[in-house]
């Protein structure tokens, strides 16, 4: 593992879990150690608690699994143990460790352990937009590609699939009046950086493209926002109503320059709508007026 780390060990429970009937029938004890990847940075500078992981939530979450259903293998423990802490927001990687002193070995021995080593690795939604020239006089559409090649190099970040470029115009009433239109498009990944990290890689991808954050809505040389973090279709997704991390993105459903790359990269997409998971596809009617041309045929 990489990083700041979090170590809670020790974790005592009583579990009936084992191939042999006496081992379901009485049970026994298990000690389980659990190691967990987190960017600390941020609860340092800030010492507040949502910065950082409740371990005595991990521990709690630890004692359900252990005096939970009864599994024939401790891997299998491990396993449940290292699935429920993955889901925390802030958590990139964990290792748990199961021991089973107790375990009927046949011979002298001082302890066994499973241990299990997991990373993050969660389906994510970015999108890219550009309406200025970048810092070397580049177009906004080579902007917007150039941000594309960096996603596909992050460290981190893998499997990526971007959508064709579309040109739009802006989108923000007054605010934006004057603005020349926009180059959009989405990328579609798979990370194992946790949200606020992921956050904090494409700002600075941003900053090196030009990027510069004076003013709300303001025209810029890039713009590249985490729309959504997990699936929603499978209850997966990561929910958030820090003003620093939204998600899922709270304007993403309004938004026809959102949508309709992210339909034209991934057609089975779907976006988190309050408590239901809605096929972006079926979104995009409703945002008719909303112009969206591809940017080889924008002329």
């Amino acid at each position: 593992m990489r990083g700041d780390l979090i170590r809670l060990t020790g974790v005592r429970a009583r579990g009936h879990h084992g191939v042999f009937e006496h081992e379901r029938r009485d049970g026994q004890d298990f000690v389980v150690d659990v190691t967990l990847e987190v960017d600390l940075a941020a609860a340092g500078a800030s010492d507040d608690l949502a910065r950082t992981v409740d371990y005595g939530a991990v521990a709690a979450q630890v004692v359900a699994v252990v005096e939970g259903e009864p599994r024939d293998l401790v891997e299998t423990v491990a396993e449940e143990i290292a699935a429920r802490v993955l889901v925390h927001p802030l958590v990139e990687a964990v290792e748990v460790t199961v021991h089973k002193p107790q375990a009927p070995v046949g011979v002298p021995f001082d302890d066994v352990a499973v241990v299990v080593r997991r990373r993050t690795d969660v389906p994510v939604v970015v999108a890219l937009g550009a309406n200025l020239p970048g810092p070397d006089g580049s177009e906004p559409a080579a902007t917007v590609a150039r941000a594309a090649r960096r996603l596909r190099r992050l460290r981190g970040l893998h499997r990526v699939r971007v959508s064709r470029s579309f040109r739009t115009a802006p989108v923000g009433g007054a605010a934006v009046a004057g603005q020349p239109d926009y180059v959009n498009a989405v990328a579609v990944a798979r990370t194992s950086l946790a949200p606020a990290s992921l956050l904090a890689v494409l700002h600075r991808v941003e900053a090196d493209l030009g990027r510069t954050r004076d003013v709300r809505w303001e025209a810029r040389a890039l713009d590249l926002d985490l729309v959504q973090y997990g699936d929603p279709a499978a209850g997966a997704d990561v929910r958030s109503d820090d003003p620093d991390l939204t998600l899922p993105h709270p304007r993403a459903r309004e938004r026809a320059f959102v949508l309709v790359p992210w339909d034209d990269v991934d057609p089975t997409a779907t976006l988190r709508v309050g408590d239901r998971a809605v096929a972006v596809r079926d979104l995009i009617p409703d945002l008719a007026g909303q112009a969206v041309t591809p940017v080889e045929e924008a002329g």
